[in-house]
């Protein structure tokens, strides 16, 4: 031991370990000190905004699927076709708000909220074979701290740093979700019962709402494990009994499919949301807190699209990562707040942009930057 440390040269005024971690410090310190501040002024000016109010979350729910269903039947129903056409693309628009509410679910603290969990997987995540498990323990690791951007974040691809064909292909592949949910839970469901191995397999890889496909989920354990089978089990009762019902002509052809077409053009609409949430410019490295903040999003008013294709407080997706357990009634709030506050030149305005044009025409650019 001490021959070796007599080998290396120490500078004057301590030793060379001693430099290089100070020289560390240094220049982690503009960055940290940058992140205690953001977060701390963003914690001081939303403690009053923290408790969920029940009566908005069940009333927005509620009249989100009274709408859509509505819509749906009339869809359905309807006549001529450009009734069924307006119909159903009320339906994507209020059935997608409706959606959204799961990104609530795997973040509110249920204790708050009883029953709510429950009443979204019922009223919308069976019907629409989307139950809550499929997010709830993937959605939290895109928010730890060490993972996001990296190749362990379930819900991060670096897509602005990916070739051209990549974005569309990425939309595209929503349109195919509500076939893959049928086959999930109408198929592999009931062969996983009779398999342990397709069991691992469907648990690991087909079993989380999660754009890496590098991405494989742990088994859960525990209230997890029971919730996650109760739900499964309803969604794949749900599925197999919808198909049964088309097959022998109770549920018609037409009806079955403007169902599928309806869930697809959500999806989609949703898949091109993701595209706007972040920018996808980390290559995998581990980002300060502002760095990920910087790499999200917020659309605030005076936009006025956001409403319908970033609905549920989703239009202020930076502030989210900022402040996770805000609910989704406050955000706009929130942002008001920390805008007033908050000098233009802050890294907080940084993250505000105007709209979806310019944020997809932006990622495209970066796409072609890697042609």
């Amino acid at each position: 031991m001490t021959s070796a440390m007599t080998s290396i040269s120490i500078p004057r005024g301590g030793s060379g370990a001693d430099t290089v971690k100070r020289s560390a410090v240094a220049s982690a310190n503009p960055r940290l000190a940058e992140d205690k501040a953001m977060l701390r002024t963003a914690a001081e000016l939303t403690r009053d905004l923290l408790k969920p109010r029940p009566d908005i979350y069940w009333g927005d729910l509620i009249a989100s699927c009274a709408v859509g269903y509505g819509a749906l039947l009339a869809a359905m129903t309807l006549t001529p076709a450009w009734v069924a056409v307006l119909a159903g693309a009320v339906a994507v628009l209020a059935l997608y708000r409706a959606a959204s509410f799961i990104h609530e679910v795997s973040h509110i603290k249920h204790n708050l909220l009883p029953g709510f969990r429950l009443g979204w997987n019922v009223l919308v995540g069976i019907p629409l074979m989307a139950p809550s498990f499929l997010y709830e323990g993937v959605h939290n690791l895109h928010h730890a701290r060490t993972r996001y951007g990296t190749a362990d974040d379930p819900e991060y691809l670096p897509l602005a740093r990916m070739k051209p064909w990549s974005v569309p292909v990425f939309v595209l592949v929503a349109a195919l979700a509500p076939i893959g949910f049928l086959i999930r839970f109408a198929v592999l469901t009931p062969l996983s019962l009779l398999s342990p191995w397709v069991r691992r397999e469907v648990e690991a890889r087909f079993s989380a709402l999660a754009i890496n496909p590098a991405f494989r989920r742990r088994s859960p354990e525990g209230e997890a494990r029971s919730l996650w089978w109760k739900l499964e089990i309803a969604a794949s009762g749900w599925a197999i009994a919808l198909l049964a019902l088309v097959a022998t002509g109770v549920v018609p052809l037409r009806a079955f499919l403007i169902y599928l077409a309806v869930v697809s053009a959500l999806m989609v609409i949703n898949q091109v949301r993701t595209l706007v949430a972040h920018l996808w410019e980390n290559e995998g490295e581990t980002m300060s807190v502002t760095a990920q903040y910087l790499d999200s999003v917020n659309v605030p008013p005076p936009a006025m699209l956001p409403m319908l294709w970033a609905p549920v407080g989703l239009r202020y997706h930076a502030l989210h990562h900022l402040l996770p357990g805000l609910p989704y009634h406050s955000l706009g709030e929130a942002h008001r707040r920390l805008a007033g506050v908050l000098e233009p030149k802050s890294s907080y305005h940084r993250a505000n942009y105007k709209g979806l044009p310019g944020l997809v025409a932006r990622l495209v650019r970066g796409t072609f930057g890697k042609a």
